[in-house]
């Protein structure tokens, strides 16, 4: 129940507010609904992650990637798609650990 929450609630956050209400999210949604640790880092992890690959799809794929290639060239990187890969890669340790710190508070408060 965590991943689909975390992923949807990603998605629309990401086209209204900045990068890091994301994060708020599954921080938000671990307190309610986590249960594990491991499941909630890979949830948020995993959510996030293709939250964000699929906003910069959505948005790179009108201009056919020129702009996403430009911005993968200014960081040394060969082509867009490991620009993706690496935008992926840091949302979704964002997302892990908001979701892993949200299940951490909520197993602080019921043990006290």
């Amino acid at each position: 129940m965590l991943f689909p929450v975390i992923l949807l609630l990603s998605f629309i956050c990401g086209y209204l507010f900045p990068w890091w209400v994301g994060c708020i999210m599954a921080f938000g949604a671990a307190i309610i609904f986590g249960k594990r640790s491991s499941w909630a880092f890979w949830s948020g992890f995993c959510g996030i992650s293709l939250a964000w690959i699929a906003l910069a799809l959505l948005k790179s794929f009108p201009n056919e990637h020129i702009l996403a290639t430009r911005v993968a060239h200014v960081f040394h990187l060969p082509n867009w798609g490991l620009l993706l890969t690496v935008t992926a890669l840091i949302g979704g340790l964002a997302g892990g650990m908001s979701a892993l710190s949200g299940l951490l508070v909520k197993q602080a408060f019921e043990k006290g």
